[in-house]
C-alpha cells in the first residue's frame, strides 16, 4: 500500500481526483465495474475503493495471461486472481461467488481489455453471468459502474487522473433478456461516469 499508493501513484500524477465516492457501498458484496483505459486503473481503484477507504481489499479478476512472471507476482500481491475469459471454468466462477458470499469487493473489467478508442463501450458477458449466478444463489450484489480518465490518452508523468463512481445497480431477473438489459444499463452508466472523469481532467468540456 505504501509503495503503490503513497510513492508510485502520488508521485507519478500531479493530481488524483475521486468523484461520487458516496456511491461506494462499504459493506455487503459488491462488484466494481470500471472502464479500462490504462494499467494505472488498478492503482486508481485501490486508491479510491481499497482498504483505506472501504476497510476491505479490491479482489481483481484478471486474465490468465496477465498472471505470469514478475507481473503475475505483483498482481497476486494486489489481490488479483485469474480467469480464462474465453472459457471460464466452473471452479473460477465458484471462487468468485464464494468471495461475494464472504462480502468481498470484486473488480471485474466488463470490457475485457484496455480500450483507448472513442468507440461506444462494449461489454463482455462475464460480469452479468457472474452476477446472475450470485443472484440465483440468493446473493444481493451491488454492481458499481465506474469511469476512469487521464489528462492524456496514454497517462504521462505529472498529469491528472480521475475516477468517477455512479449509483450501484442490481441484478433482479434471470435469463438472456434480463442480461442484455442489465448490460445496456451498465454500459450507459459506465459511459456517464467516464464522461464526468473526462471533464474533470480537462479532456472534454
Amino acid at each position: 500500500m505504501i509503495a503503490t499508493q503513497d510513492l508510485v501513484l502520488q508521485n507519478y500524477f500531479r493530481k488524483t481526483i475521486v468523484l461520487g465516492q458516496e456511491y461506494l457501498p462499504l459493506d455487503g458484496p459488491v462488484v466494481l465495474a470500471p472502464t479500462h483505459r490504462s494499467r494505472w486503473d488498478a492503482l486508481m481503484l485501490t486508491m479510491a475503493a481499497g482498504r483505506r477507504v472501504s476497510n476491505r481489499d479490491c479482489r481483481f479478476m484478471v486474465t490468465l495471461s496477465e498472471m505470469k512472471g514478475l507481473q503475475g507476482w505483483f498482481l497476486n500481491r494486489l489481490g488479483c486472481y485469474p480467469i480464462d475469459q474465453s472459457r471460464p471454468t466452473l471452479l473460477s466462477l465458484r471462487y468468485s461467488v464464494d468471495l461475494m458470499l464472504e462480502g468481498e469487493q470484486l473488480v471485474v473489467f466488463p470490457e475485457g481489455r484496455i480500450n483507448r478508442t472513442s468507440e461506444p463501450i462494449k461489454l463482455k458477458q462475464g460480469l452479468v453471468r457472474l452476477s446472475q449466478i450470485a443472484y440465483k444463489k440468493g446473493i444481493n450484489v451491488n454492481v458499481l459502474p465506474i469511469g476512469l480518465a487521464y489528462s492524456e490518452v496514454i497517462p504521462k508523468p505529472f498529469g491528472k487522473a480521475a475516477i468517477s463512481f455512479e449509483q450501484p445497480i442490481k441484478i433482479s431477473r434471470l435469463g438472456k433478456d434480463a442480461a442484455d438489459e442489465f448490460n445496456l444499463i451498465l454500459a450507459q452508466r459506465m459511459h456517464a461516469a467516464e464522461q464526468a472523469a473526462l471533464r474533470i481532467v480537462g479532456r472534454i468540456s
